[in-house]
């Protein structure tokens, strides 16, 4: 099983990338960190620049039927810059009419809204959010981790860094079980 890991060049919330990342490891599945741009991601701890992680592929020359899933981790200025990128908007959108699960924490639900895909699903994010996944046609919940199943494709959308264990159980049970159908 290989699951896309989609980053901007800069600002991903460390925490979001590594602990999500580390649950696709122990389960024996392949993470791959897929950027806009070759070379390096740098992450943060909210505002401080964090670690740097080394790009696997570039949107744009990696397919989404290439992948069982997608985590789109958070950060403000991550998804902010995700969506303003016609390629990575394109990326996503094209897994989501794959029918592959999508999972996206914090503040990477932007980026979900940017591609068109939450109009009449029900999502979680960071607060702040709220409206603008209203304003996208979507209904916002404020629970811990929330799978939207109901149609494809299946999003698994959670709130904040404190949520990460059930994110991280809730969107490996999904890309298990769409890996296996």
């Amino acid at each position: 099983m290989r699951i896309a890991f989609l980053v901007a060049p800069e600002g991903v919330e460390q925490v979001e990338l590594t602990e999500p990342w580390q649950a696709v490891v122990d389960a024996g599945a392949e993470p791959v960190l897929v950027s806009v741009e070759p070379g390096t991601v740098q992450a943060f701890h909210h505002l401080d620049k964090g670690d740097t992680f080394p790009v696997d592929q570039v949107v744009g020359e990696v397919a989404p039927d290439e992948f069982d899933g997608l985590v789109l981790p958070g950060g403000v200025a991550n998804p902010d810059r995700l969506r303003t990128e016609e390629a990575a908007v394109a990326f996503v959108r094209a897994f989501c009419e794959l029918g592959r699960p999508v999972a996206a924490i914090c503040h990477a639900p932007w980026t979900l809204i940017e591609a068109d895909v939450v109009r009449d699903r029900t999502l979680t994010s960071w607060p702040s959010l709220a409206t603008d996944i209203r304003n996208a046609g979507g209904i916002w919940v404020d629970e811990q981790v929330k799978v939207c199943d109901g149609a494809a494709p299946t999003l698994i959308t959670s709130r904040k860094p404190d949520d990460l264990k059930a994110f991280c159980e809730a969107f490996m049970a999904e890309f298990t079980r769409g890996a296996a159908a």
